[in-house]
Order: structure tokens, then sequence, then C-alpha cells
């Protein structure tokens, strides 16, 4: 039969044993050297006592006289007994030079021979030792009496050492009482803490807080989408790489611990972040990327953090937008088939009726409007996307009854943009260009204008004979390439021009307004810089101008002015 396998013991647990381990050895061995201190201290004292005892009755006059009688004991034996009671000590014994006592606590020992050495207090010093007398075994001091330069006898004070260790085990019953009150309260202490953090770690042992932390890590890094953990003063408390990546964070930069509003991200996001509701999908721009955010605070009784996921949509946006253009030349395709029907049996008509020369006239004057924009385009154009670009854009705005045509000055000879340049960035700000310039074209005496227009200072269209008009202008030289779009719309107010590039603001209602801001994105992506100001006819112009130089030079950045 197989043994289930036992689940190794907390690390809560784990700490906790240690802990009352460590602690019942600090008080052990604290108590071991207290009672060691506290016997040789007792000893010093007791040396000291006697010491002083037996030097006080060597001094005394009285002594000295009762040593010159016939019968020393008769006088000494009472007075050494008063003071070994007032003292306290064991023994205080007088005796001649020749060692014979004159007082003992024994009186049966008055008379006998001292048990002990006397040489050093013969020769006129004072000195302790430990000695084994009648009393047993105690700590004694022989010092002698001086009568001028002689000595005339010998005083020997003494304390057993039975008294001595009485007294050291009075004072370690207090010591061990003490000590295992501290033990006691230790242990009370380390188990609240350990308490505290067996729920602080779930009641996971060391090997499996390891085991998830390198889980964590390896999770962290492994993910895609960006991860963002702020605590509660909304500082950052933990990035993966994808995060820094999508914030737009130089990877050298330490970012944990740093607050959010020290990042320099765009104000909408940097909002969202620090919000204290959850968002959910939120579309926001970086300088170089769009991004879907998710929040949701960390709650538990009180504000903890939040938890911010961010997902790449920079892609999915580019896609989304030729998707969109797709689908307008697909249009402009189907109306132009349909148009192009229409006018065909227009001719077979007019040759049926016998109008051929009318016929004629009418196939090729419709011929000659659509080659004349092919022919500029083709001319002055040689980058094969921006000219399928622009023709397709043409005969989407003519859909629109909106005239595009090409500035003049337009010039692009073919390799003069470099491989660096990205073909989907220059689609996405001249397509975006021009879509907002033919809807404010076409909208502009409608009540609807260009991303951002004013509706207040719309003006009618102006151009020949009233037509809408949108006009592009590119050109390349050796520095820059320069991409201009203006309409003939209502144009857009100075006090809104900082804000048409923010993400979301537009007059054509929600999931509408990012056009703009990628535009200034993917200008800022490749180094170069957007301008919008008043076009001659009335409306909106934007002017973005791409460096085509070193691309290694630092990023040239301009204010948008109205």
């Amino acid at each position: 039969m197989r043994l289930p396998r036992t689940r190794p013991r907390s690390l809560a647990g784990q700490l906790f044993a240690m802990q009352v381990v460590l602690i019942a050895a600090v008080v052990a061995g604290c108590a071991v050297f207290a009672y060691v201190s506290g016997s040789s201290q007792a000893e010093q004292t007791a040396a000291r006592q006697v010491r002083a005892a037996a030097l006080a009755v060597a001094d005394s006059p009285s002594v000295r006289e009762a040593i010159r009688t016939p019968d020393p004991s008769a006088v000494l034996q009472p007075y050494a007994e008063q003071v070994r009671r007032d003292t306290g000590i064991a023994f205080i014994t007088i005796m001649d030079t020749d060692r014979k006592r004159w007082t003992h606590p024994d009186t049966a020992q008055i008379g006998a021979t001292f048990l002990g050495h006397t040489e050093e207090a013969l020769a006129g010093a004072t000195f302790t030792e430990t000695y084994t007398g009648t009393l047993g075994p105690s700590i004694r001091v022989v010092t002698p009496v001086r009568d001028g330069e002689e000595i005339i006898g010998l005083v020997s004070a003494g304390i057993t050492v039975d008294r001595v260790s009485s007294q050291v085990r009075e004072q370690l019953g207090a010591l061990a009482l003490a000590a295992g009150g501290a033990l006691a309260l230790g242990g009370i202490g380390t188990y609240v803490i350990n308490a505290r953090l067996r729920r602080h770690t779930h009641g996971m042992n060391a090997a499996e807080l390891s085991r998830l932390h390198d889980y964590h890590q390896a999770t962290l890094h492994a993910v895609r989408e960006g991860l963002l953990m702020l605590d509660g003063q909304r500082r950052i408390a933990l990035i993966n790489d994808a995060g820094r990546e999508l914030l737009g964070l130089d990877p050298e930069t330490e970012a944990v611990g740093r607050t959010v509003a020290e990042l320099n991200l765009p104000a909408p996001l940097t909002g969202a972040l620090l919000a204290s509701e959850a968002r959910v999908d939120e579309l926001h721009l970086t300088a170089e990327r769009v991004v879907v955010v998710n929040t949701r605070p960390v709650v538990g009784g009180e504000r903890r953090g939040t938890v911010v996921t961010l997902r790449d949509h920079t892609e999915l946006q580019a896609l989304t937008g030729e998707l969109d253009s797709e689908r307008g030349f697909t249009q402009a395709l189907r109306s132009q088939a349909h148009e192009a029907a229409n006018r065909l049996h227009t001719v077979v008509s007019l040759i049926e009726l016998g109008r051929v020369e009318e016929a004629v006239e009418f196939a090729t004057a419709e011929l000659e409007l659509a080659q004349v924009l092919t022919d500029r385009v083709v001319g002055a154009v040689e980058e094969p996307v921006l000219a399928a670009l622009l023709l397709g854009k043409a005969a989407q705005a003519n859909e629109r009854g909106v005239e595009l045509e090409l500035a003049e000055d337009s010039l692009i000879d073919d390799g003069a943009l470099p491989p660096s340049l990205a073909q989907r960035d220059l689609v996405t700000i001249l397509g975006n260009l021009i879509d907002n310039a033919v809807e404010a074209a076409s909208e502009g005496s409608e009540g609807d204008t260009v991303e951002g227009a004013v509706p207040a200072q719309r003006t009618a269209p102006q151009g020949g004979a009233g037509r809408a008009r949108v006009t592009v202008t590119a050109l390349a030289d050796d520095r820059e390439l320069l991409l201009r779009v203006s309409d003939t719309g209502a144009g857009i107010g100075p006090e809104e021009a900082d804000e048409v590039f923010r993400r979301g603001w537009s007059t054509h209602g929600a999931g509408r307004g990012l056009g703009l801001a990628l535009v200034r994105q993917a200008a800022h992506r490749n180094g170069g810089s957007v301008e919008l100001d008043r076009a001659p006819e009335g409306g909106a112009r934007f002017t973005v101008r791409l460096p085509l130089g070193d691309r290694t030079a630092p990023v040239r950045t301009k204010e948008v002015t109205a």
C-alpha cells in the first residue's frame, strides 16, 4: 500500500519552528552566561566582604592590646564572634604567629593549629585563598596584625563556599523565572508574526514560493501583451518587456518605483492608467503605437493598486485603414463601372440615332478628362505606391463630387524615397489626409467637415464654378519628402488647431478621430513633422515633412501651428 505524500511544512511553520529554537537557544545561553557571571560576582563579593572584615579586625587597637595580655582568648573570642555575627561571614580566627588559634566559632577549636597558609601574611602581605578547613571549603583572607613594624599576630576571616553557592542558587531561581517569561513572550510574538506570514503566503512552503516566483518571471517575460502593475500610490510596481515597448519606455531606464505621471505619456493614456474605475478595451495612442488598454483596480478593504494590460493595435489599425481604402476603391470601381455602362449606352444610342459625330465627341471628352489626371500623376509621381494611391483617391473623390488635382510643382522621381521609409506609413499619411480633405470639401456646405472642424466657422466652398476641390502636393528632394493636402472646405479654427491630432477628437461621432492621430504618429515614427494652417482656398492645409537623409540623425519635431 502506497502511503500518501505528506506536504512539506509551510514557510510560516518552518520559520516558527526555527524562531522558537533560536529564541530558546538565546534564552538558554543568556541564562548560562548569567549563572557563570553571577557565580563569579558572588565569589568576588564574598572575597571583598571577608577582606574588609579581616582588615578591620587587624587594624583594631583593642585587638593589639588583647594580644599583649596573658590570656588573649578571653578578650578576643567575644569580640570576634560579635564582628562575625554583625558581618554575616562564616568565621573570624585570630591567631599568633605560630598559627595557634585564639578565636573560632567552635570553641573546641581554640588553641588548635589554624588550617591554611600563613607564609605571605607573616611576610607582611594580605592574601585571599580557597581552602578546606574545619568548617569545609571556604573563601578566606589572611592578614597580619602589626604593632608598629612588628607582626604580633594574624587574622583570618572567611565565608564557606556552600553559603556562596546558596546565594547563587537563589539568584538562579529568579533568573530561571525571567528566562521562562522571555521564552514565553518570544514564542507568543513569533506565533502571531508567523500567523500573519501564513496568511500572506497562503500556507505555501519555501519550495512552492520559489517555484511560483520562477513561473511568474517566465510568464512575465513570455507574454506578448504588455503588463503593468501600479501600487496604491500610482507607482509602478511591475512592468514586463512588452509593456516597456508598448509605452515607448527606454529599456535602460529603471521604471519600477516611478509614478505614472513621470512617464511623459499622452494625457488621455495617463488619465486611463490613473483612473480609479476599471477601463475596458480603450483605444489610446503613444508616440509610435496604437494600444488597447484594460485596467482593473486591486481592492481588498482599501485600494491596493491597479493591474493594467496593453495590447498592440497598431498593425490591426493599419490593416483596418487599408481595408477601408480597398472598400472605397471597390465602391469607386463599381460606381465607375455603372457609370461607364450608362455612357456606353449613351454612345450606342447616339450611333443608333445616326448621330455619330456627337457620339464620338461624347466618348472622347470623357476619355480625355480621365486621361489628363492619369498623365499628370504618372508624369510627376514615379513612386508606384503613391501614384496608385493618388489615382484611386481621385476616383473616390470624383464619386463624391470632389475634384482631386495634383499641384504643378509636384515631383517624385523613381527611387527618390529610401527603403527605410515604410510604404505603409506613406499610405497612412497621404491616404488619411486626402480622405479628410475630400470629406471636408464635399460636406463643408452641408453641416459636416473634416475631423475637428468648427461648425461655427464654415464658409461656402470656393474654387472654380463652386466646384469642391482637393489639392495634393508631393515633392521630394535630396533632403526631405513634402506631402501637402489642402481643401476648399470650412477650415479649422486656430483655437482648435492643437486638438485635431488628439485621438477621438471628431465631429462625426463615436469610432472616428483616429486618422489625423495616426498621421502624426507615422510622421513622428519617421522623424518628421506635421503642420496645420489655412489653405488659400479657405479650407484646411496639412503639410507633412519627412527627412530623407541619415535616419540616425535626431528626430525633427515641430509644433502644430494654426
